[in-house]
């Protein structure tokens, strides 16, 4: 039976999936930390198995999106260590396909873990787009709500305002001159 590797939290593995392209990813030095190999190596394997890794399953960060990814995550300066081209970016998919290309029994049982962090961070968007929306109809009933009080208001303070001008009578008055 192969030795079971300490599970890890998935809150761990959602923090490192990010939204780029309209695609939830994560980074290859994110991947490659939790598969248990160096960046450098996974990347190897990835490119002698490039077949297996169309655009919808991984693409690499143009420097824009570079730039911005730094700034969120405060890593290292050009010039100073750090990496000499874009990371590759992984979707749900190609993190598990990068799981088959390394068949290491850690890769294996990660991606399980990764595939769970997926899962989770779907539900966690999904319960937040429920939530927007009946705050959406929330705001549209307090602002029709708002409205018909203010409504409510203006009439209570006509009704309190004394008239200007002692106003006539209005009708046939009957004279007493008889």
């Amino acid at each position: 039976m192969p030795a079971s590797f300490p599970p890890i939290p998935v809150e761990s593995i959602v923090s490192r999936i990010f939204l780029i392209r309209g695609q939830k990813v994560m980074l290859d030095s994110d991947l490659a930390s939790l598969f248990g190999v160096p960046t450098k190596r996974f990347n190897e394997q990835i490119k002698r198995n490039i077949s297996r890794f169309p655009s919808d399953f991984m693409f690499q960060l143009t420097q824009e999106e570079f730039k911005f990814l730094r700034s969120q995550l405060a890593t290292s300066n050009e010039g100073r260590g750090g990496r000499r081209y874009f990371p590759l970016v992984f979707t749900e998919h190609g993190a598990i396909m990068a799981a088959t290309v390394l068949n290491s029994p850690l890769a294996v049982e990660m991606s399980v873990f990764v595939v769970r962090a997926f899962v989770k961070l779907r539900e966690m968007l999904s319960t937040h787009k429920e939530l927007a929306h009946k705050i959406e109809e929330l705001e549209r009933k307090l602002g029709v709500h708002d409205e018909a009080i203010i409504g409510l208001f203006e009439a209570i303070k006509q009704l309190m305002e004394t008239p200007a001008e002692k106003r006539k009578s209005i009708g046939f008055t009957r004279d007493r001159k008889t």
